[in-house]
């Protein structure tokens, strides 16, 4: 169950009109509140990574639990290093010794990917009290000047602490339906820097290495993914959509998220979210709205929580828990200590 919730925001802010001037964009403020419900973003500034805002939001989410971690998983599409993961470095700096680490990789499913892997991992003994890690830097692969994607993404994480309990506990985690389609992966990619295409210098590099995203197909693959893992967890737990009292899911795109609860039956009292003031932080987005305080202070204890993704892969995943009762802590971005060069 989950026993401690943190978080990590970068301070700098932008507005739609900063990222329309930063990119030369044929767009307007208008035009990105009404198709995707975002006004603001946090970006990092240079010389920040992810590996930062993940080591900032694990140590939050362990001071809110008051307990070591013994192991670490990381869930990002953006690491430090192609290799190597950034997890084990994250640990290092969290002072954890050589407890397992690892990062996932399921693009804006991956926090939900990882916190059904800790608790599987938990459950077969390997650990007992698993940090689990939902970060990304989108800044970094962003194209400014892509109209399709510049002014979607933001920068952020968050991450939570898993302890054994009893299922009727506050924070268990109840029941969980993960899925793929690889035929869909060139819908959200980056196409250069892995095995199959790798960076050969020098050469332009923001165009291959750049993220792309076909956002109609997208968003009809969204729509259908996320409703149909929602409704089988929620037959696995036995719930009628009416009894949900907080639904949290990916925040990708307002439009999106109102198509999906409206889908299931959820009413708007029991939808939560931060797209409007954070934009998609992607691994980072359902961890980021679980320690949100606002969130926090509207969501009672042990109440019926279906959680629901979806991103690159394709990967899609929803889970069934109840609301824990962690108090989330947020701390400012930590940066790696200094090194002789």
């Amino acid at each position: 169950m989950i026993t401690g919730i943190g978080s990590c925001l970068p301070a700098h802010s932008l507005d739609n009109d900063e990222v329309i001037r930063t990119g030369a964009l044929d767009t307007t403020d208008e035009w990105i509140r009404t198709r995707t419900g975002i006004t603001r973003r946090r970006r990092v500034t240079p010389g920040t990574a992810t590996g930062d805002l993940a080591t900032a939001a694990g140590r939050a989410a362990m001071t809110s639990a008051g307990l070591r971690p013994d192991l670490v998983l990381l869930a990002t599409t953006t690491p430090d290093r192609p290799c190597p993961a950034t997890a084990p470095a994250v640990a290092h700096r969290l002072g954890l010794g050589e407890v397992p680490a690892f990062d996932l990789a399921a693009v804006c499913s991956g926090f939900l990917y990882g916190l059904v892997t800790a608790t599987a991992l938990l459950r077969a003994g390997v650990c007992r009290t698993p940090l689990v890690i939902g970060a990304d830097t989108y800044s970094a692969i962003i194209d400014p000047h892509d109209r399709d994607t510049a002014a979607l993404f933001g920068d952020g994480a968050a991450a939570v602490v898993l302890t054994p309990g009893p299922a009727d506990a506050p924070g268990s985690v109840l029941h969980a339906a993960l899925g793929s389609d690889g035929s869909g992966e060139e819908l959200i990619t980056v196409p250069g820097g892995g095995s199959r295409h790798p960076a050969r210098l020098p050469q332009p590099l923001r165009e291959p290495h750049s993220f792309r995203m076909r956002g109609r197909e997208v968003y009809a693959h969204a729509v259908r993914r996320m409703t149909g893992s929602a409704r089988t967890v929620l037959d696995l737990a036995g719930w009628p959509a009416g009894t949900v009292e907080a639904f949290v899911a990916h925040q990708a795109n307002q439009r999106i998220l109102d198509s999906v609860a409206d889908r299931l039956g959820i009413g708007d009292r029991n939808r939560f979210g931060n797209i409007d003031r954070l934009g998609n932080t992607a691994a980072a987005s359902i961890p980021l709205v679980m320690a949100d305080p606002e969130v926090h202070a509207a969501v009672r204890p042990g109440a019926r929580t279906l959680l629901t993704a979806f991103g690159g892969g394709l990967t899609w995943g929803s889970i069934a828990l109840t609301w824990p009762t962690a108090v989330p802590h947020r701390l400012p971005v930590e940066q790696p200590p200094a090194t002789d060069t």
